[in-house]
């Protein structure tokens, strides 16, 4: 036997524990399973998972890469959910959008996903109980937020479960894989907006049509040869376009971030972040005092927003996000000092940070 063919043996009976290993791991899952039911227990738990994946990257000596690790935990646990029944995983469509990308990342390929024509329907698919989960931008490193979803947390009761962060790369598809012959461009307007330097350089003067998501882009495209869309990798693949052009993002350093919204928010981590949104009385020096017993109490603010209320002229709602969980005893004075100064104050979640 050759080295190489006695390396290769020592490989495949690691493969082997490997795999009796996880069977073994998913006896104790079907117990623990047994045990939430016992006690009517929420049989996904989040801040389990957060703790499961952040202890195994510090217990991590190597070479096996820190993200592989994640990406393998990740569908292990994906799976363990799913022998029971698959989470229900509602987001922005349809298949191949980079919402689906950040859901697959977050839930793995166990999870069953419904795709939605709207962020409107995501939220309603969760809050009509069709699905545990849903998924939906909030906003992009170079173009900001996604107005529509803030919006939606004015009327509805549903909570920031957790985050995402997903690196976003656009590229140009088309039938032809040429820019030559292009007619009209379609894609989301963040995502053309992420691209505009490029597309003006590139294909001056070509119409830029608006779709519901680039997934939907790709979509149309697949059936028309004179034009193209701005989609992801995975949209070539689904829809079968060839590249015209990779990469045509303007900036390289390209992130969306999106929530996760669920009927309620985890438990505490010990690594957390707290949004609100309120609206604060019409008087001088009003926003100073609302920011004031953050600053008291030590607390770093690394997110404010405002957008028209649209229930009353000049009135604002402000997003805040926070350092810390609700339950901490500084976190909660704060709040509850600024909700004095408020003519409406509302609590959207308490949730780990994304990586």
């Amino acid at each position: 036997m050759s080295e190489l063919d006695k390396l290769r043996e020592q490989i495949d009976k690691w493969d082997e524990n490997i795999l009796e290993l996880l069977n073994k791991r998913t006896k104790v899952v079907l117990k623990i399973k047994k045990a939430k039911e016992a006690k009517h227990l929420n049989r996904h738990s989040p801040e389990r998972e957060k703790h499961i994946l952040e202890r195994l990257k510090k217990l991590n000596t190597g070479p096996f890469p820190n993200d592989a690790l994640y990406t393998i935990y990740r569908e292990i646990l994906s799976a363990s959910l799913s022998i029971e029944q698959p989470l229900k995983i509602a987001y922005l469509g349809p298949s191949a959008t980079f919402t689906h990308l950040a859901a697959q990342r977050k839930f793995g390929s166990s999870a069953h996903y419904l795709p939605k024509t709207t962020i409107k329907a995501v939220f309603e698919a969760v809050y009509r109980e069709n699905a545990q989960y849903g998924v939906v931008p909030i906003e992009n490193s170079t173009e900001g937020m996604v107005n529509y979803t803030l919006d939606m947390f004015m009327d509805s009761d549903l909570k920031i479960s957790s985050e995402i962060m997903l690196e976003i790369s656009h590229n140009l598809l088309s039938k032809t894989g040429t820019i030559h012959n292009i007619k009209k461009i379609y894609s989301y307007p963040q995502a053309t907006a992420q691209c505009r330097g490029w597309l003006e350089q590139n294909l001056p003067g070509i119409p830029i049509i608006e779709e519901v998501s680039t997934a939907a882009a790709a979509r149309r495209v697949s059936e028309d040869s004179t034009s193209a869309a701005v989609a992801s990798e995975l949209a070539a693949t689904v829809y079968n376009l060839k590249f015209a052009k990779r990469g045509i993002e303007d900036h390289k350093y390209n992130y969306t971030r999106f929530l996760v919204i669920a009927k309620d928010f985890p438990a505490k981590t010990g690594k957390d972040k707290t949004s609100i949104m309120f609206s604060i009385k019409d008087k001088v020096g009003a926003l100073y005092s609302i920011l004031k017993p953050f600053a008291k109490h030590k607390i770093n603010l690394t997110k404010i927003e405002s957008r028209p209320s649209k229930r009353k002229v000049w009135e604002y709602i402000f997003f805040v996000d926070m350092v810390g969980h609700i339950e901490d005893r500084n976190v909660k004075k704060a709040v509850n000092e600024v909700k004095k100064e408020c003519l409406y104050l509302k609590v959207l979640g308490a949730y780990p940070p994304a990586e």
